[in-house]
């Protein structure tokens, strides 16, 4: 794990924990599979430093609190709170089993900053700054999904992972929206269709 080549101001205890996610994904993946066999021999560069694209480009840094919703096994929650200490992240998925290895690890490598539930966003009554997802669905359903969910203000955001071509599924949202391409930040070939749409839906709308 090479993390310091792209973020070299973590400081030892965020190495170590990063290092407790390499070691314990894997055995928690032989018990219950959260992430497919061919990708967990590249879990660092498909997952940790997929989710951690996010903080690369400085997507959350205004936010407080964060929802990642459709989880899964923790991403991008977990790696982002290891990366972000202060900020509180809130982890759901349907997927009982999926909640228990994220909480599991979670609590494995230390992180007080996360919360872990077993619920679907439409059916969780709180409001966040900032919802975090790794294409779970369509984006504009997840839009619908989630609008209930999100702070109605100026800074509030939905970051999400996406890759291929989805030209025209983005197409049904008309503006406030911005592409990253994660090939800016960092060089694998596994980067080269990835990028991150960022959804502001309230500025200039909420006073």
């Amino acid at each position: 794990m090479d993390i310091q080549k792209y973020f070299p101001d973590l400081t030892p205890l965020q190495i170590e924990q990063f290092s407790v996610l390499e070691r314990l994904y894997p055995q928690w993946n032989e018990k219950i599979n959260v992430i497919s066999r061919a990708d967990i021999e590249h879990l660092f560069v498909r997952h940790i430093l997929h989710s951690l694209s996010i903080a690369k480009f400085n997507l959350i840094e205004s936010s407080e609190n964060i929802l990642d919703v459709g989880t899964g096994g923790g991403f991008p929650g977990i790696p982002l709170a290891v990366m972000y200490p202060e900020k509180k992240f809130t982890l759901i998925d349907s997927i009982g089993k999926k909640i228990t290895v994220a909480s599991s690890i979670a609590q494995a490598a230390g992180l007080k900053n996360v919360t872990a539930k077993q619920i679907k966003s439409n059916m969780l009554n709180e409001r966040f700054d900032t919802i975090t997802s790794r294409a779970v669905t369509a984006f504009p359903n997840f839009l619908k999904q989630t609008k209930n969910n999100l702070e109605k203000n100026e800074k509030s955001k939905i970051v999400y992972l996406k890759g291929g071509d989805f030209e025209d599924e983005i197409s049904a949202v008309k503006s406030k929206y911005k592409i990253y391409n994660i090939t800016e930040i960092f060089d694998d070939e596994f980067f080269e269709t990835k990028k991150i749409i960022v959804y502001t839906p309230f500025i200039n709308t909420v006073k």
